[in-house]
């Protein structure tokens, strides 16, 4: 424990069965929503919030409504750091308050940043701010490597042939990888982050553990003061006069832009009031990382089940890690020799008609192996109803992996086999089985693989394939953790595998054939 925040130790730990419903008229103090954005949820079909929802969004909007978005408070928004499981909404909890807030701006400026592991993960995120935020006039804008330097940077500011004071953003949220923020931090002038007022990271735990460049330290450089909020401000300011601060949002726009450009001036003598947000289904608890990104006064929000009897007046006292899986969903495991393993993926796909899935392996070079059996066991075996199973990895370019994935969203795909770029944030609300075709090598990958499955209060299964000198550990794994006894060993006799097996043979055959071609 020694080190550990101690804001950690007092997490508000929130019931995975709590919903809140969605009311179309009238104040609602239990979500914190407006009418109008309450109004566009039940256009979208969202009737209620899940219980990640309940507890974080109310907790941001009243913290952000004290004042107007564009004044400066003197007390700070506490930054949140919110653990839940895959699935439970983490996604909208962030999209509804930042809508929410920023939709009373009146000059565009880049006040919401959105950082993501993948350019897969943007996209989704982006269709969910515009289908919340439509009608509003944010402008939201990505920044992922996918198009062009000189692309991005002309969708991102106005102008960078020179410096502007206070920079000329396009956009008022980007959504954005790492590697490609950096980019335009370094070399896209105009491009400031300092008049944003939310920087959430999205699957903190991957993002806190890799660099690419530093990228923290220096965002939290670009959005941080030069100097201490203690520091005086210049005896010329005019926002010396405490009076003006409550009138900011009663001013005409041309006053309102003086204001905003003289505040920009000034930036550097106060303390920034960016709201850090960070969410993931595996938060990390390690103090150097949380310590990093000098968290001010944060609030924690674990989503789990409290033990049977436990007194919920009482903090989270356990500081290990714990992951919580989605109560709709159900796990098994076969344990089985690594000949028969294809055999065993065969009998789930043929023998129990398993659709709607994602399989995963250990690498690309596993999944297009592995694609190619299944094609060669179709081919030597014509009586069977044909499966539509495609390779989705790392080595397709974006577009291709763009259009496979709208396939199979479309149902027009029954099968994606995939590495684990597809293991996190990915929500395709149809996906009823995963297969861990290769086992997950720590609990953190088998969270993220079996939360593809069983989302947003759906039913979902979850398989994993563990070759027998992989069982110890495994098992192991599952029991540091406290898991073993939710996952469900299945023994699969051998006489149900049979009448796969002359097909499968052929299968193997082919596949060695092209493989030594």
């Amino acid at each position: 424990m020694q080190g550990v925040d101690n804001a950690l130790l007092q997490a508000e730990v929130v019931d995975p069965a709590t919903v809140v419903p969605i009311l179309p008229t009238g104040e609602d103090e239990r979500t914190g929503l407006s009418e109008r954005t309450r109004k566009r949820l039940l256009d979208l079909g969202i009737r209620e919030l899940f219980a990640v929802q309940t507890a974080f969004i109310p907790f941001i909007v009243h913290q952000n409504f004290g004042s107007s978005p564009l004044c400066e408070t003197s007390s700070y928004p506490r930054d949140v750091c919110v653990s839940a499981p895959t699935g439970s909404g983490k996604t909208l909890a962030y999209v509804l308050p930042v809508i929410e807030v920023l939709s009373s701006r009146i000059v565009t400026r880049l006040r919401a940043l959105v950082v993501l592991p993948t350019r897969d993960l943007v996209t989704q995120v982006k269709e969910t701010f515009e289908a919340v935020g439509k009608g509003r006039g944010l402008k939201i804008g990505t920044a992922t490597g996918q198009h062009s330097f000189s692309h991005e940077q002309a969708q991102l500011v106005e102008d960078v042939s020179n410096s502007m004071r206070g920079g000329s953003s396009k956009v008022d949220i980007l959504i954005c990888t790492p590697g490609r923020l950096m980019d335009h931090l370094n070399g896209t002038p105009n491009f400031t982050l300092q008049h944003l007022r939310f920087l959430v990271i999205d699957e903190a735990d991957r993002l806190l553990a890799q660099s690419f460049q530093d990228w923290l330290v220096q965002v939290l450089a670009a959005c941080g003061p030069q100097r201490r909020s203690s520091d005086k401000l210049p005896t010329t300011s005019p926002l010396h006069d405490s009076n003006l601060l409550p009138i900011c949002d009663s001013l005409s726009p041309a006053l309102l832009q003086t204001y905003v450009d003289y505040h920009t001036d000034v930036d550097e003598f106060k303390e920034t009031s960016c709201q850090k947000l960070l969410f993931s289904a595996t938060l990390t608890q390690d103090p150097g990382r949380l310590a990093s990104l000098d968290l001010r006064n944060p609030k924690y929000f674990i989503v789990q089940s409290r033990a049977e009897g436990e007194d919920r007046s009482e903090p989270l006292h356990v500081i290990s890690e714990r992951f919580t899986m989605p109560a709709t969903l159900t796990e098994h495991v076969v344990i089985c020799d690594p000949s028969v393993k294809p055999l065993i993926l065969l009998h789930l796909i043929y023998n129990l008609s398993i659709r709607s899935a994602l399989v995963f392996t250990k690498s690309s070079e596993s999944t297009s192996r592995l694609v190619r059996l299944v094609g060669f066991f179709e081919d030597a075996s014509t009586d069977r109803e044909r499966v539509v199973i495609c390779a989705y990895s790392s080595d397709l370019p974006t577009g291709e992996r763009k259009r496979i994935l709208e396939k199979f969203k479309a149902q027009e795909i029954h099968i994606l086999v995939c590495s684990d770029l597809i293991s996190r944030g990915a929500d395709i609300s149809h996906i009823s089985h995963v297969i861990s075709y290769d086992a997950p090598v720590d609990m953190r990958k088998y969270v993220h693989r079996v939360g593809r499955t069983a989302r947003a209060g759906r039913t979902g299964d979850a398989w994993t394939l563990v070759e027998e000198q992989e069982a110890r550990y495994f098992k192991g794994m599952l029991r540091e953790h406290s898991h073993l006894e939710r996952v469900k060993r299945v023994k699969i006799p051998q006489k149900e595998t049979e009448g796969l097996s002359t097909a499968y043979q052929i299968a193997l055959q082919k596949l060695k054939e092209v493989y030594a071609r």
